[in-house]
């Protein structure tokens, strides 16, 4: 590849792909909004989480939902690598 060529891995989603993230339900007591936030959060580059997370709230979900202990997704992933990221942007998503 030629050096001013910058790497694109993985093709570009559309609105719809993304907006399939809403559909994923928990199978424990996990609140559906806290899932629906996992899974898009494993799944969805930080660009297209950025986008899900319109879709989300204008659906009407908590971007506080919390799992059986208690926890936020931001309680989840607070000590991962690249979390401030997307902690920012769920500050964003409340308003």
């Amino acid at each position: 590849m030629r050096k001013d060529k910058k790497q694109v891995i993985g093709d570009e989603i559309g609105d719809e792909q993304i907006k399939l993230f809403l559909d994923f339900e928990p199978i424990d007591a996990t609140s559906p909004s806290l899932h629906k936030l996992v899974k898009a959060y494993r799944g969805l580059r930080i660009d297209d989480f950025e986008r899900f997370l319109g879709f989300f709230v204008e659906a009407g979900y908590d971007v506080d939902g919390k799992d059986e202990q208690g926890q936020t997704f931001v309680d989840q992933i607070k000590d991962q690598r690249n979390a401030a990221e997307y902690i920012e942007l769920i500050e964003k998503a409340r308003g």
